[in-house]
């Protein structure tokens, strides 16, 4: 069973992938079987995927207020789907706040450059402050 760390890996590769015009619907079901997310953990995975994409103006407007020399269209796509699905964790569930930097730190550390993770902490916890 995919633990909830891969599910977020998963969320950051589909948006990632929508960012690049990916065919999501179609794609999202075929990536999310090559690793394995089934049933709860994939429901879990769309209720993010989903969450993000329909709250994106939203999010994007509190990220843009928390973030002081870029603008979120400006951060590299994987910084801006990491940044995105924290800020929509903050925002829209109950999952503790240290929990989901704590997370998005180590995805920064995973799949961005080494100066992700100090942005992506600077950035949530901003967010978390306001």
């Amino acid at each position: 069973m995919a633990t909830r760390h891969q599910v977020r890996q998963s969320v950051i590769s589909l948006l990632y992938a929508n960012e690049m015009g990916s065919e999501m619907q179609e794609f999202c079901d075929e990536y999310l079987e090559d690793r394995k997310i089934r049933n709860r953990q994939r429901d879990f995975t769309n209720s993010l995927l989903n969450g993000i994409l329909n709250n994106l103006e939203k999010i994007d407007e509190s990220l843009n207020e928390n973030l002081s020399e870029y603008k979120i269209d400006e951060v590299s796509a994987v910084d801006r789907a990491i940044l995105r699905l924290g800020a929509y964790e903050i925002l829209h569930t109950d999952t503790d706040n240290a929990v989901i930097i704590n997370e998005a730190i180590e995805l920064a550390k995973e799949m961005s450059n080494d100066t992700s993770p100090k942005f992506v902490n600077g950035v949530l916890d901003a967010l978390v402050k306001k």
